[in-house]
């Protein structure tokens, strides 16, 4: 196993868990495997796929996923390929012949091309193991449920000796259940690694206006000079938006939605996998196909719809181990409007309770790390030091007057108006809505002038955290007073806000912040990185990388060429040493990248 894994793979030891995993997948036993992005999943099945006879046979959604683990695991080595659409029929007439000749030990397939070949192709060829990869996707209270998934138990008939491993990076206790149940795993042993992503910063920001938004992501962007972002948005035309604003900029940016051809999203991903986009504007359809390891960061610009959907996206920052930022914007109109979707679907109450975690997530005043472990489950016995909360806890104040003032106009107005109108009614804002309802004649109408708006907004935010009022999604948005509100209101209770606290985000008001120097990357060496050799190497990498029409991160990661530029092996034998390096990538790329590093030295 160390052997396999060193060659094939370039790692001297096992991660935690990984080791028993694949024991119990060799000796034939089910598993489900709870691994986070990053946390190497892949070589659970990849590596008994190596040491069993036959073709592991790897279910996966995306074909885009599938390219990416096809072209890492050849880059390594390592025969293996995929089978869909998108290739010609010679090409898949090659692929049926070497699965059915045993020259592939790694085949990678949809759900719906699986079952199409249930009796033709599966029959005639000797399968190692089936890796169920996004097992959450079979469980109708997965964040990503897909009915054809919901098919894979079929398996366990046909084929009952070989040994299933259903693998997913996200699932809370009632989906783990229901893939058991979906799959007749056979008395499986279930494996639930720790979901702490150290290396993630987690911050947010609540209450920006648009201007705001656009401030924060370009001083944002600015701090990562260079490096690979993801920037998620709730709906295609917000992604089109903050692409042509970053594009003004002289970003290289591209945009992922559905509402573009398959051919216009392979390209916009294609140009992101390799280098030639430094950032992606998308939606929640782009990401579960992305194995790039060298991602830094990743920016919400709007809500998610439950932590399992964050939890994923997130995920695909800093999958090399190397610290990464993430940043979530948080507003309002955000709650309202996926509130809306929550009770339009077909799951009310399940997705009701989801997106209610995270906004408790997004309103947190605790470590916003234990509260993303909590809900996986896992219980963190510290605060994490690397999240916005606990670099920077908030102080609070009696904020009785301001909650009065909105509770009172809430009920002058016989609780009939949404957040934006109660803001227009504080503020002493006139427009036609207030005059046509007479608004302006109202006891309460300017008593928040002194508040700017966004501060407002913020102040409602809370409100609605502490319970002083609901917002009633099926009469238009109106608030609805609560007991606690009332008490409130008629001074039988205190209100204690937090104080907002708000970055200078003008030009002049910006503090230049340096990216985080090689002494903190957790690869237990000093400091004696060259930032020089380190471009250097990656320039080198990126010539090799266009030859073979390869993404840069396949041929050697970003965790590597640091490795190199610290220890600067002199011999092709050092150079295969490094971890992350394997036998065949030291035969092919050892000695163009050593004689860089002599030069250098």
């Amino acid at each position: 196993m160390i052997q396999t894994l060193k060659r094939y793979f370039g790692y001297e030891s096992f991660r935690p868990l990984q080791e028993e995993i694949i024991r119990t997948v060799l000796n034939g036993r089910d598993s489900l495997v709870l691994m986070p992005t990053g946390g190497g999943k892949s070589i659970c099945y990849q590596l008994p796929a190596l040491l069993r006879k036959g073709t592991a046979i790897v279910v996966s959604p995306l074909i885009s996923l599938m390219k990416d683990q096809v072209e890492t695991l050849c880059a390594n080595g390592i025969s293996a390929g995929a089978l869909n659409s998108n290739n010609d029929e010679t090409e898949n007439a090659v692929l049926r012949r070497a699965c059915m000749e045993g020259k592939l030990k790694l085949l990678y397939i949809s759900p719906e091309k699986l079952i199409a070949e249930a009796n033709f192709l599966l029959r005639d060829m000797h399968i190692s193991l089936f890796a169920i990869d996004e097992a959450h996707c079979i469980s109708q209270w997965g964040h990503d449920f897909r009915p054809e998934y919901a098919q894979m138990g079929f398996l366990h008939e046909v084929y009952p000796d070989v040994p299933i491993i259903a693998l997913t990076a996200t699932a809370d206790k009632i989906t783990r259940e229901d893939i058991l149940k979906q799959l007749h795993l056979n008395q499986p042993r279930v494996f639930i690694s720790s979901f702490d992503r150290p290396n993630l910063s987690l911050t947010v920001k609540r209450g920006y206006q648009q201007r705001e938004k656009t401030k924060t992501i370009l001083d944002f962007i600015a701090r990562h000079s260079g490096e690979s972002g993801i920037i998620y948005c709730m709906s295609r035309s917000k992604t089109e938006t903050v692409a042509q604003m970053l594009q003004k900029q002289g970003i290289r940016v591209t945009v992922y939605h559905a509402g573009l051809s398959p051919t216009q999203r392979n390209e916009a991903q294609d140009d992101f996998i390799n280098d030639r986009a430094q950032i992606v504007c998308a939606t929640i359809a782009f990401g579960m196909g992305i194995d790039k390891n060298n991602v830094r960061w990743v920016i919400h610009y709007n809500l998610p719809k439950s932590i399992e959907s964050f939890y994923q996206e997130i995920g695909r920052a800093g999958r090399d181990g190397l610290p990464s930022d993430t940043l979530l914007f948080y507003s309002l109109s955000d709650l309202i409007l996926l509130t809306k979707f929550a009770t339009e679907s077909g799951q009310t109450g399940i997705n009701l309770e989801k997106l209610q975690r995270m906004q408790q997530y997004a309103e947190a005043d605790i470590c916003r790390r234990r509260i993303l472990l909590s809900y996986f489950g896992e219980t963190a016995t510290n605060d994490c030091g690397n999240c916005d909360v606990c670099r920077n806890s908030p102080q609070r104040f009696d904020g009785t007057v301001i909650v009065q003032k909105a509770l009172s106009a809430i009920v002058r107005t016989e609780q009939q108006i949404g957040t934006s109108v109660l803001v227009d009614i504080l503020r002493g804002n006139m427009n036609q809505e207030i005059s046509e309802k007479r608004y302006h004649q109202l006891k309460t109408f300017g008593v928040g002038r002194e508040v700017p708006a966004r501060d407002w907004q913020d102040y409602l935010l809370q409100m609605l955290q502490l319970g002083y009022f609901e917002i009633a999604y099926n009469e238009n948005n109106h608030l609805k007073i609560t007991n606690s509100g009332s008490d409130v209101l008629f001074g039988r209770a205190q209100a204690r806000l937090a104080i907002i606290r708000r970055e200078d985000t003008t030009a002049k008001g910006r503090k230049k912040e340096t990216p985080i120097p090689v002494r903190e990357l957790p690869l237990g060496l000093p400091n004696t990185e060259s930032k020089a050799l380190f471009e250097a190497l990656r320039e080198l990498r990126k010539r090799m990388a266009d030859l073979e029409a390869l993404p840069a991160y396949i041929i050697l990661s970003d965790k590597v060429l640091h490795l190199l530029s610290i220890s600067r092996p002199a011999t092709i034998e050092e150079f295969g040493k490094i971890s992350g390096i394997t036998e065949y990538k030291k035969k092919k790329y050892g000695k163009e990248f050593v004689d860089l590093i002599r030069k250098f030295i």
